[in-house]
């Protein structure tokens, strides 16, 4: 009989269960408590009853544990000296949605030379995962795949969904679900309606397809997710964090019958691409802040130990402290730009 299914397939071969991994690599019942204790933060920031910024900082991408936790090290110490103003999350993003080809994440190509084995970057993730929860710090990551995102879910605070997936059903749905809040970002033209469409579908009750924890296909039935939000990050037409942008923006939510809850992505084109260019939307958001807006409720940066961005190199080898996707901040700019803000708003705040 002619073959007439796979064509296009090269191997199948069968992932771990998430309850596996997540058996092998447990967390700590201290853990458990401590990731509901932030999560619990970051809803009362977007409800208004914690009046501190939250800001969510760190590579654009993790390519090298180590560096990532030595990061995480240098951004506890931080986080704790800024924290009666601000709530720090650090960005652990382990999946790169590509617009055409290119290294798609920690989790898909771990050794980064194309043999995407999967397996071992999802135990790579988790782990890293549990040490920085082990460390004190609030973890946020984007969500991608819906089915790798029951192998690390647990540890993570505050998810995104980007802008490249906001209009997806399949994504509305599962953040419907999550148990973290769930920021939508603008399309990549600087449409927010795509947002806001998404932050009314992913509120509602929703049934879907998706794999269970012991690695069967089942039916998920959720009831709508009340903390999710609008993430700015700009789009073809330029940067859209400016006063008239929120004031735009809370508009629309008022009218779709939404609370006005955003945060502020100081990245991608709000920064033009150019790492040296976060610091003006960084800097005039936490003015708007100081000043008395409410709606912005967060600010997200990328940075790392060192700044820019390097190419991966024919080896595979890249060096550990630079970002191999978009470029970063520097581990410097980032403690002074955290210390700004901290003083700018307990100075506004009395």
């Amino acid at each position: 009989m002619r073959k007439i299914t796979n064509l296009n397939i090269e191997s199948m071969s069968l992932l771990p269960a998430p309850l596996q991994v997540c058996s092998e690599l447990p967390m700590s019942v201290a853990s458990v408590a401590r990731i509901a204790e932030h999560r619990q933060t970051v809803m009362d920031i977007i409800d208004g009853r914690d009046r501190r910024l939250m800001v969510i900082v760190g590579p654009c991408s993790v390519h090298d544990p180590a560096a990532a936790l030595e990061y995480a090290a240098k951004l506890k110490k931080l986080a704790d000296e800024v924290s009666d103003q601000i709530f720090v999350i650090m960005r652990a993003y382990f999946e790169k949605p590509r617009t055409t080809i290119g290294w798609k994440g920690l989790i898909y190509d771990p050794d980064i030379n194309g043999s995407y084995n999967i397996e071992r970057g999802i135990f790579m993730a988790r782990r890293l995962l549990l040490k920085i929860v082990d460390l004190g710090l609030p973890v946020a990551t984007e969500v991608l795949d819906p089915i790798l995102v029951q192998y690390i879910a647990d540890t993570v605070s505050w998810a995104a969904i980007g802008a490249r997936t906001t209009e997806s059903q399949t994504h509305r749905q599962l953040a419907s679900g999550l148990s973290m809040p769930v920021g939508f970002k603008n399309a990549t033209d600087g449409s927010i309606q795509i947002a806001i469409d998404a932050i009314k579908a992913a509120r509602s009750r929703h049934s879907f397809i998706g794999v269970l924890e012991d690695g069967h296909v089942g039916v998920f039935r959720t009831k709508g997710n009340p903390h999710v939000h609008v993430v700015l990050r700009g789009g073809n037409t330029g940067p859209n964090y400016g006063a008239e942008h929120i004031a735009f923006l809370k508009v629309a939510l008022a009218k779709a019958q939404l609370p006005p809850a955003v945060v502020v992505d100081c990245s991608h084109a709000n920064s033009f691409k150019l790492s040296s260019k976060q610091h003006v939307a960084f800097k005039d958001s936490v003015e708007q802040v100081a000043n008395g807006e409410t709606a912005i409720v967060g600010l997200m940066l990328e940075s790392y130990l060192q700044s820019g961005a390097q190419n991966i190199p024919a080896g595979g080898h890249p060096a550990p402290d630079i970002s191999i996707t978009d470029e970063c901040i520097s581990w410097n700019e980032t403690e002074s730009l955290l210390k700004y803000a901290r003083e700018r708003l307990a100075a506004a705040r009395g």
